[in-house]
């Protein structure tokens, strides 16, 4: 099922974009960061990687990674390209003016060990990526790498485990924890705000190829959504095998989508069309009753990073959507 998400989410999760940047010099180390706990010993899916002094060249070759590094007040050298933001490297509007010095290398499609070696990076770091192992030995010829933590899926690491991983393995580790507090701080309260949230059902789907992936708990979208209190719709939660991140949902099945809202992760022309181009969808009640939600592209960047930057801009401008949705159906 896994291979089956690249098409899926070409949008979403290749690497992409195009840069002709030069290799700079941001990875600045962040304010009173001297000493620390180094070296230091990261677990994850392929062994345990030790890194001996603070890293001062970052590359963040996981599709997310920039943000939690980011937000430790380091620039890395080089990001990996996210379809959504390749203009501007993969950094989402929330993390863009963190930046400092030298803007970082933007990589893209598969990791070029060459280009990767020539920006001389102190830790390499694919927390949210789909490395496999012979690709984790080739990169950890160049320097040590910290790939996505054991019994995780590729793309598929939460929120709090990636902050926690990529503060470990750059000496941060308090600070990593209080980025925690404060990304969940902002699901509690906005929970505590709109308690009809709790227990109602709420499917997030991408329409691709005339079918929809519905978003599950082991994607960044699905779990934003739970922890805002929302609940798959039953059959879907039955479809899902844990093996993926999304289930799979033919046009013929769309009644399966049903529930008190819908997040539909495409732009408004593009949803309407597909409302309009789908007569099985347009009249599923969640639709037909006007209780689909369209965010807009930031809002879905946002929501498919989840990272500790992202997600209190995403439950913004988001939350007032879901709000309005179920007002609409008297909740």
């Amino acid at each position: 099922m896994l291979t089956k998400l690249l098409p899926l989410v070409a949008l979403l999760a290749l690497l992409t974009a195009c840069s002709s940047a030069a290799p700079g010099d941001g990875a600045d180390a962040p304010e009173g960061a001297a000493g620390g706990p180094f070296p230091v010993q990261v677990e994850h899916t392929f062994g345990t990687t030790e890194i001996p002094e603070r890293p001062q060249r970052v590359v963040a070759l996981g599709v997310t990674d920039a943000d939690p590094v980011l937000a430790l007040g380091v620039t890395p050298v080089a990001t990996a390209s996210y379809t959504f933001y390749e203009q501007t490297g993969g950094l989402g509007p929330w993390a863009r003016g963190l930046v400092q010095g030298e803007p970082p290398v933007v990589l893209t499609g598969e990791p070029n060990l060459e280009q990767i070696a020539a920006l001389a990076p102190d830790v390499i770091l694919a927390v949210s990526s789909g490395i496999e192992q012979p690709m984790y030995e080739q990169l950890s010829a160049i320097a040590p790498v910290v790939a996505r933590p054991a019994g995780t899926i590729p793309f598929g690491v939460t929120r709090d485990d990636q902050m926690r991983t990529v503060a470990t393995a750059l000496g941060e580790p308090e600070r990593g924890e209080e980025l925690i507090r404060q990304a969940d701080a902002a699901f509690t309260d906005a929970v505590e705000a709109h308690p009809q949230f709790r227990g109602k059902v709420g499917a997030t789907v991408l329409p691709f190829d005339g079918k929809y992936g519905a978003f599950t708990a082991a994607d960044a979208r699905g779990r934003f959504m739970s922890g805002l209190g929302f609940v798959q719709p039953p059959r879907i939660a039955e479809l899902d095998d844990g093996e993926s991140f999304f289930v799979e949902i033919s046009a013929e099945q769309t009644g399966l989508l049903d529930g008190d809202t819908l997040v539909m992760l495409a732009d408004e022309g593009s949803a309407k069309a597909q409302v309009d181009g789908d007569a099985v969808l347009a009249q599923v009640p969640v639709v037909a009753q006007g209780r689909m939600v369209v965010p807009d592209a930031d809002t879905r960047g946002a929501m498919t990073y989840n990272s500790v930057l992202s997600a209190p801009y995403a439950l913004e401008r988001l939350v007032p959507q879901l709000d309005a949705a179920l007002s609409r159906a008297g909740s």
